[in-house]
């Protein structure tokens, strides 16, 4: 191997872990976003279900 393509092989290596990292990222939000919404949806249906009881 020259040292041209070591040079190649080193910045396509760079270039993939840079975009696997934005990529982990950014599923990372969005699994993090998404368990945020399913809690906040499970504590307003708890309310909402006391609310009810309270009425009665």
């Amino acid at each position: 191997m020259s040292y041209r393509e070591y040079v190649i092989a080193a910045y396509a290596v760079f270039a993939a872990v840079l975009a696997w990292d934005y990529i982990a990222a950014r599923l990372d939000i969005a699994r993090q976003l998404r368990a945020a919404r399913r809690l906040a949806a499970r504590r307003d249906s708890r309310a909402a279900a006391d609310m009810r009881e309270l009425q009665r």
